[in-house]
Formats: structure tokens, sequence, C-alpha cells
């Protein structure tokens, strides 16, 4: 598959996902997608790790996908997550986003079962040859206990040339070389984590698709637009700039920091979560607070 010059590439806002008393707010949701491309978003990702997939139905996830496709109206693309580790469930999940005519697909690895190399071969060859739409894998081995290698993202690649990507959440500015080297520099990988993104993107990622995006979207949009300009300069300016909001994000696990830093701009009524996640502290909210009062955001 031969992407255009401009797909897949920027900055990509992984969703964070509004409850209100346990229940999705749909209209919350449709709003902060506005919001977001208001801002100068260059995509909306849908149930990525921001957007607690696990702690949703297969119903909710979906209905999210049409929501945020929806509220684009086509002004940005969209890429669709699964957030699931069960087979048949990715597979109603690719099918359903296939029909939609999302624009992309990130598939996560299988978390907790841990398979193999050679099965994730299996796996990704078989969910991306469900879909014509381009696929990327989110590779996120701190919370999936799986890490692909480059012999198995060429075997992959291999047998489903819609393959064309990562949402890498690592720190391994090795790994992402070695990919671009191997597969080559068409191959799209999206920073996944805060304060990596700016080396990635030195090396040849094409964008981010991380959680402070929803808190300072044209922020990140911007370093995304001087990394692809070349403006190393500005970049390093801008990342600096930014830095300790980008640092904030890890101070719990995430999206409990993003959500509160959300709810503090204004832009959700609720910092609400599902178990088995919970809300951020009062010593966490001091600390948020004073984060972003020195960035000039609340």
């Amino acid at each position: 598959m031969k992407l255009g010059i401009d797909a897949l590439k920027g900055a990509y806002v992984p969703l964070i996902v509004p409850f209100e008393d346990g229940n999705i707010d749909y209209d919350a949701y449709a709003g902060h997608c506005q919001w977001q491309i208001d801002q100068g978003v260059h995509g909306l990702l849908v149930n990525a790790t921001s957007g607690e997939p696990t702690t949703l139905t297969l119903k909710e996830r979906i209905t999210l996908v049409e929501v945020a496709t929806d509220a684009a109206a086509g002004r940005v693309p969209i890429c669709a997550g699964t957030g699931a580790q069960s087979h048949a469930e990715t597979v109603i999940q690719v099918e359903r986003y296939q029909a939609l005519g999302v624009d992309s697909m990130v598939v996560v690895t299988p978390y907790y079962c841990r398979p193999p190399q050679r099965a994730l071969i299996d796996y990704f060859a078989d969910v991306a040859g469900r879909t014509d739409r381009p696929v990327l894998i989110y590779h996120i081995p701190g919370r999936a206990a799986v890490s692909l290698t480059v012999d198995t993202m060429e075997a992959i690649k291999e047998r489903a040339p819609n393959f064309v990507g990562l949402k890498n959440t690592d720190d391994d500015v090795k790994f992402v070389t070695a990919a671009l080297h191997r597969i080559g520099s068409d191959f799209r990988i999206f920073s996944g984590s805060e304060e990596p993104s700016l080396p990635m993107m030195a090396i040849g990622a094409c964008g981010t698709m991380i959680s402070v995006t929803n808190v300072i979207p044209a922020e990140v949009a911007r370093l995304c637009e001087l990394c692809a300009a070349g403006d190393s300069a500005g970049a390093r300016a801008l990342n600096d700039e930014i830095s300790e909001v980008f640092a904030a994000i890890s101070y719990d696990t995430s999206p409990i920091t993003t959500k509160y830093m959300v709810k503090r701009r204004g832009r959700i009524e609720r910092n609400e979560h599902r178990l088995p996640m919970t809300t951020s502290t009062p010593d966490l909210e001091r600390r948020l607070d004073g984060v972003l009062s020195r960035a000039g955001l609340i």
C-alpha cells in the first residue's frame, strides 16, 4: 500500500472519554472532538489508552468511532482503535470500522496472553487482511507485556501490505531507527509517549499520538509542524516551553492526569473514570494545578 504524502502524519489526539454517573457522555465527547479540530490537530484517534477502552463494552467502542466520525465530518482523518486482546472482538471492530469508512485503524498487541512472535505475525496478518484500510499496530510493551521485533514487523509487512506503521509507546530510539531502516522511510511511526516525541521525530517518526494533546492540542500540533518543516531550533524551543506539561502526564497512570487537566481547562465537566481506574488525589491535583498555572493554562 502506497500512502499519500500527507497521509497519517502529524498530531493525532488519542481522545479521552467523558463519563457522567458511569455512562459515556457522547455529547461531551463530540464537543471535545470539535475543540480538538478547532485547535488544529491533524487527526482523531479513538479507543487508544487515553480513551480507557479496556473499561468499555464492545458496543461503546464502536459507538465512539461513530460519534467521532460524525463530529469530524471529513475535516480531519479518523484512526479507529480496537482496544481488545480478543481476536473475535478485534475482527468485529475492524469489519464495522471498514463499513464506517474510517481512514485508518490501530490494533493493539494482544495483552495478557503474551503470544510469541510467530503468533503475532499470524494475528496481525489475519486482522489486516480483513480491511483495505491502512493498519497500524499499537506497540505498548509497558502495558501489554508484549514487544514486537523488527523481524516480526517485516514478516507482517510481507503478508499484509496495508500494515503501514506503529503507534509506538516506548522510548527505544534504536528500535525506531532499525524499523525505519529495514522497512523503509515511508513506514509511519507515531510517538505514543510525550517526552520521547521530539527525539523520535528527529530520527524519522511521522508525528505523535500522545495523551497530552487532549490538554494542549495547538501546541502539540505546532510541534509536529515544526519538525515536519525541518525547523529544529523552533521545535526545540517549543518542546522546552511545554516540557513540564509533557512530564506531568506521567505523574500518575494515564489518563488520570490527562482528564484532570482537561477538566481544569474547562473542556469537560467531570474527572470521572470507571473502575478499576480512579480519579486523581488532592495532592496530585495541587501538583497538576501548579504545572498548568506555570504554563499559563489556568
